[in-house]
């Protein structure tokens, strides 16, 4: 085997590759070639690394060093000043804080340093598309532990003692949820990866499935020979291609080297898995509509009981758990349920992945035990609020979760810590909201977003949604009444209580939250006609200080419905009537001249 002294370990998720990961590849292979450096030096696509907002990346090993924001110019000196001359290049590598020392290894960076990797322990250090490298880290290890020391009984009790909880959002005991399936009748029996990730702003799923495919057919492996199961679906959304890809090549390469298919480890066990792509609806995040989905029905839920671990798939007992979850199981077998439950709190256990965006500093996917604060994700592994804007909210569990405020930032992440302030974990998304945020528009925002996605089985979710969002609305033109507020908490309570499934049930969280912790914002729209962030458009208006004006007309030349008259080096001023409020005036001036009243 060829050994090399250096590997540049060059992140190929979906964030790097969009830009251009894959053209930077090729320009460091050609120049470690034109300096004969190629059987010394070698470049390792690996799954997504995390610091999104970084991206392209590339960490040198040996030695942790972090390059960023690469570009194909940048390659050829890089590689003769680093790889060549032993000089490593500061211009390059992450930009240290206060308090960060001068050039910081990996391991030094605030993004990186309260992060606990489970789910994630292989990222950024294998290439995803070579078993060998999976193997090479312990893997496929757990299975065959499972296979030939334990019985599906020990297995269960295993995954029940750890805590594991779900990760897709309804945090139910991982365990329990396998011993319904095992112990329900029945010869065939079912095993599914929910991958459908639908919350904006979240990207956990596609990038586990991107980075570390073999994790997940592990997994999934374990769990159908807990529950008795032959056949696994994975059920990934369409709009992931590179996902897609991955998992596809992972199960062709398992099953080469005997991991999938008959006889597994020569121990009699069956178990095989076909890729199943998704439309892209919401509502398929909930189980038994992706089962409907999966059986080539419409994606609508179904009342429950009989629940899947009974009757599910084609009517056959079924365990389904999403992505995340199924990344826990080989590290929870190999390492032990004590060690696992050692980490979180009492009620909430292991780690939990949250993709990290807004108007934070440092976006990307991080990996905190539970138990963590909310600040300190935000603040320390986030590096604050972009542009030095002041903390206003964060909405965690996506469009279904409710908006956690500054008073409440010390809130520790959990299961039932989060449902005690009226919002969720979900599936971890986690969008940063800053000064600049009307809390009015995101609660509308949000239920636009699930009344969208809404399958429209039940009257509760179909209507009940359509009708909240009709007042929102109303509200941030201006044309609120006082009694809305009352009627939106109303209905949230009904909509709550009676919709079928938990798309409709947690709809209103976003409303309940934003009432709750931003009242005086509904108060300002409806009673005064303003909005306090200067977001609504319809209670907002652009004007020019005379004072600041410079004549300049970059505004006039730039507004794209010419609503701005001035002559140069005269002051300008914008027709109210014409302009249509879309920010480009205030975004090139450069003289500070134009305002936002409400």
């Amino acid at each position: 085997m060829q050994e090399y002294r250096m590997h540049l370990m060059l992140c190929a998720g979906t964030g790097c590759v969009s830009n251009r990961a894959f053209d930077i590849e090729k320009a460091f292979n050609r120049e470690l070639e034109k300096h004969n450096l190629q059987n010394e030096i070698k470049v390792i696509d690996t799954g997504c690394q995390g610091f999104c907002e970084r991206g392209p990346i590339m960490i040198v090993q040996p030695g942790d060093i972090f390059y960023e924001m690469l570009d194909e110019k940048d390659i050829p000196y890089l590689v003769e000043e680093h790889f060549l001359k032993g000089r490593p290049v500061e211009k390059h590598m992450y930009v240290p804080k206060d308090g960060e020392v001068p050039i910081p290894k990996l391991s030094d960076i605030g993004f990186f340093k309260k992060q606990k990797l489970i789910a994630l322990a292989n990222r950024g250090l294998i290439n995803p598309e070579n078993i060998d490298e999976y193997i090479g880290r312990e893997g496929y290890t757990a299975l065959a532990k499972v296979l030939t020391e334990m019985t599906p009984e020990e297995v269960i009790k295993e995954v029940k003692d750890s805590g594991l909880r779900g990760r897709g959002g309804g945090g139910f005991s991982t365990g329990m949820k396998w011993g319904f399936a095992h112990n329900s009748p029945g010869d065939e029996k079912y095993i599914i990866c929910n991958a459908d990730e639908g919350d904006p702003g979240a990207f956990m799923d596609r990038s586990i499935v991107e980075s570390d495919p073999h994790v997940i057919l592990e997994g999934m492996a374990i769990g159908a020979f807990a529950i008795g199961a032959s056949h696994g679906f994975i059920y990934v959304r369409d709009e992931y291609p590179l996902a897609v890809e991955r998992i596809n090549k992972a199960i062709k390469d398992a099953r080469e080297y005997g991991l999938l298919g008959d006889d597994i480890f020569g121990t009699g066990f069956e178990f095989d898995v076909s890729v199943n792509r998704g439309a892209g609806a919401f509502v398929c995040g909930e189980e038994t509509s992706l089962i409907a989905s999966l059986e080539g029905n419409m994606p609508e839920p179904r009342v429950r009981p009989p629940y899947p671990a009974v009757a599910g798939y084609k009517g056959k007992p079924t365990n389904i758990n999403n992505v995340e979850t199924w990344a826990n199981i080989r590290h929870i077998i190999n390492r032990g349920a004590a060690w696992y439950s050692s980490i979180g709190t009492e009620t909430s256990k292991g780690t939990k992945v949250f993709s990290l965006v807004g108007k934070v500093n440092n976006t990307g996917l991080v990996e905190v035990p539970m138990g963590i604060s909310v600040r300190d994700i935000i603040f320390d592994i986030g590096g604050g609020v972009m542009n030095g804007k002041k903390f206003k909210a964060v909405q965690t569990g996506g469009p279904s979760g409710g908006c956690i405020p500054e008073s409440l930032l010390d809130t520790p992440v959990g299961y039932d810590t989060f449902a005690a302030i009226g919002s969720i974990v979900g599936s971890g998304g986690m969008i940063v909201m800053d000064e600049d945020n009307c809390m009015v528009e995101v609660a509308r925002y949000f239920l636009a977003f699930t009344q969208a996605e809404s399958c429209g089985k039940c009257t509760p979710c179909r209507e009940g949604t359509r009708h909240m969002l009709d007042i929102l609305t109303r509200i941030t033109e201006g044309k609120g009444k006082e009694e809305d507020i009352d009627i939106l908490l109303e209905m949230s309570e009904l909509i709550g209580a009676t919709s079928l499934c938990a798309l409709g049930a947690t709809a209103p969280n976003p409303v309940l939250t934003t009432i709750k912790y931003f009242r005086d914002e509904y108060e300002a729209h409806i009673k005064e006609g303003k909005c306090p962030a200067k977001e609504c458009k319809a209670l907002i208006q652009y004007t020019i200080l005379p004072d600041k004006c410079t004549g300049c007309t970059l505004c006039a030349r730039d507004c794209p419905v010419n609503a701005i008259a001035g002559e140069r080096k005269g002051i300008h001023i914008i027709d109210p009537e014409v302009c249509v409020k879309c920010g480009i005036c205030k975004a090139v001036c450069n003289f500070d001249a134009v305002r936002i009243e409400s």
